[in-house]
């Protein structure tokens, strides 16, 4: 799991690489850092859920109270988390010397665009509900840790769930069909002459929509094996200009063919390969789904080709998803692989090769977009 926003590791600023044997004391400044991140966004997670972002947005600058009646919530509450955020520099409070319950606190422009914006590149906000989902199930990630077990998908819920698609939803449908699939001629030629295709994985269905959007004569069935994600993909596509031109349906896709047995003129896997718990039995069902001539495009994270410690900030988010929320998913399988969040390429090409493809090739994306394209070769 991961986003759409310039990897953390671009900023030098934001967060430095951390150096083994540390003295004592830059150390345990290192972890106050790390639980200040942590409470700000359990923080961030109750202004989602609970309106309180949105409220600001639309109704800003409020008062406690007048927070608080807007969203059916306790004043006490609202007024606590409206002091934390200003203290936090997430809210601007434009009378900090009034009395509390007189304070006036505003949500800038810029971090509305971050925190509530789901068509914006920069939308992290969800960011929190992905943190939330493992947060929530701590004591069944350390069991699982103990008995080499997992905690899946549907355990995690509707945090992750909902996660992950708000995450990625800008990338899918404003960057995908607009910036990286035009830089692949053959790909991008094929689907604009009204291709045929498959997107294994496709979660809520967001890179299904966006593909069916930005290419106005294909055809998109999307296929996922979370019943809870199919329903939300056939939501999501009510109403959209592709509403006619894609199908969902709940399958596992390692366990049979997929659709008619048709073959597809191209099958997409969007960050999905690396939470599967048999990546080869799911990739030889799709290789035999496509055409000879076709297209087998897998996207998954932009990891460093190999490993490397200390690592970027960008490499530790990876990571950070890997022992709280993929690695303990893709556990939750039978003889899983245990693959986790950092799959490099090599481990693509060794899944790949197993499964009856040929090669893979690193295909050219925006610097951009923080996620690796594959092209799988039948």
């Amino acid at each position: 799991m991961t986003t759409t926003f310039e990897p953390v590791g671009h900023h030098s600023d934001l967060l430095t690489t951390p150096t083994p044997g540390l003295p004592a004391d830059a150390f345990a400044e290192r972890l106050l850092a790390a639980t200040l991140g942590t409470m700000e966004m359990y923080a961030v997670y109750f202004g989602d859920r609970l309106g309180w972002y949105r409220a600001l947005h639309e109704g800003g600058p409020l008062t406690s109270t007048e927070l608080a009646r807007a969203t059916g919530t306790a004043e006490r509450y609202a007024r606590e988390w409206l002091e934390h955020q200003a203290a936090s520099g997430y809210l601007a409070v434009d009378d900090a010397a009034a009395a509390p319950q007189d304070r006036r606190f505003r949500l800038p422009a810029t971090h509305a665009e971050v925190l509530l914006d789901g068509d914006s590149l920069a939308h992290l906000g969800p960011l929190a509900r992905m943190v939330a989902a493992s947060g929530l199930h701590l004591d069944d990630i350390l069991e699982a840790y103990r008995t080499g077990a997992g905690v899946s998908w549907r355990q995690l819920g509707r945090n992750a769930r909902e996660g992950q698609s708000a995450i990625n939803r800008p990338m899918f449908l404003h960057a995908l069909a607009q910036q990286v699939l035009p830089g692949v001629a053959d790909l991008d030629a094929r689907l604009r002459s009204g291709a045929r295709v498959a997107d294994v994985g496709c979660g809520e269905g967001w890179s299904s929509i966006g593909i069916a959007t930005g290419y106005p004569q294909v055809t998109v069935d999307g296929y996922d094996v979370d019943a809870e994600s199919v329903d939300a993909a056939r939501r999501h596509a009510v109403g959209s200009d592709a509403a006619d031109r894609v199908t969902f349906t709940l399958q596992d896709v390692a366990a049979r063919r997929l659709g008619d047995g048709t073959p597809y003129d191209a099958v997409f896997a969007f960050e999905c390969v690396h939470d599967l718990g048999d990546p080869v039995g799911f990739l030889r069902t799709v290789r035999g789904a496509v055409a000879d001539d076709g297209f087998v495009v897998v996207m998954d994270e932009l990891t460093e080709e190999r490993f490397t410690a200390p690592a970027g900030p960008w490499e530790r988010l990876l990571y950070g998803f890997s022992i709280t929320t993929c690695l303990v998913d893709g556990m939750a399988h039978k003889d899983s692989a245990g693959t986790g969040t950092v799959m490099r390429p090599e481990t693509l090409r060794r899944y790949a090769l197993e499964a009856g493809f040929s090669e893979i090739e690193i295909l050219p994306s925006p610097a951009e977009i923080t996620f690796r394209f594959y092209r799988l070769h039948v």
